[in-house]
């Protein structure tokens, strides 16, 4: 019988990133700093990219002593022509930045609206625009799309969150079908509720918009429908991203990579 192939760097023990250049969004704090973090330690160069100069620079103090560097990089994402050029280069791209306003719809700003696709949709779409000419230079690339379980369900008082992140979705996969041939993979990571500042601010608004004391979101708005009755750590979030960069996931692409806690399995 013929042996099964192996794949490509199945030998590697461990993951190694050594001589890559990652960038992050939203590297500052939360799921962002724990991919920074993460892809750092198995020696990637990350540019961590944030609005939040003093973020960046605790992520750069704990960034220390990891086998590979971090590079931080202060910019707005509604800057949408400098969020193209910061990619230009790079090896693997993890959209991640993003933010959140709870209201009804007739109440929503449609400001702010503008503000959330702007960050969580177009500048995606131009990071890896930006990204994708040297990617298919060199013949190989990843991205990485920081979804959410908002991604593949709606919750009520969320609409540009969930539109944002229906449409980061579909720019995955497209960028999947288009990059296949050049040794590009594109996937989204699809969370519940994770362990961050992000999360931690909307208990109010979510408190306001439910009628409900913020003492009870957590269990009976945030984790009602997951099977799982806990956040999901940032770290876990990190693990999954690097493994879709890793030797192991070079068949995967298109896809999003559900840590829900059983949320869609109603």
């Amino acid at each position: 019988m013929t042996p099964p192939r192996a794949f490509p760097g199945s030998e590697a023990p461990t993951l190694d990133f050594g001589g890559r250049i990652a960038l992050v969004t939203g590297a500052a704090g939360g799921i962002g700093r724990a991919c920074a973090l993460r892809l750092a330690a198995a020696g990637a160069r990350v540019r961590a990219v944030d609005r939040d100069p003093s973020g960046l620079d605790d992520l750069l103090g704990a960034a220390r002593g990891l086998a590979g560097a971090v590079e931080p990089h202060v910019l707005d994402l509604t800057d949408l022509d400098a969020a193209e050029q910061a990619a230009a280069g790079t090896d693997i791209l993890v959209n991640n930045a993003g933010l959140q306003r709870v209201r009804p719809l007739e109440e929503f700003p449609p400001d702010v609206f503008h503000t959330v696709l702007t960050v969580m949709l177009e500048a995606p779409f131009r990071l890896i625009r930006g990204a994708l000419p040297h990617m298919y230079g060199q013949g190989w690339g990843r991205i990485v799309n920081v979804s959410s379980v908002h991604g593949l369900r709606a919750s009520a008082f969320k609409s540009a969150y969930v539109a944002a992140k229906h449409g980061l979705e579909g720019l995955s996969k497209t960028a999947a079908l288009e990059g296949a041939p050049h040794g590009v993979t594109s996937n989204c990571v699809n969370p519940a509720y994770v362990r961050t500042p992000l999360v931690e601010k909307q208990l109010a608004d979510q408190a306001r918009a439910h009628g409900i004391p913020e003492e009870r979101v957590l269990s009976e708005v945030l984790l009602q429908d997951s099977a799982l009755k806990r956040l999901i750590e940032p770290e876990e979030v990190a693990e999954a991203v690097a493994y879709l960069c890793s030797p192991p996931a070079s068949f995967i692409t298109g896809t999003s990579l559900v840590l829900d806690g059983g949320w869609t399995a109603h």
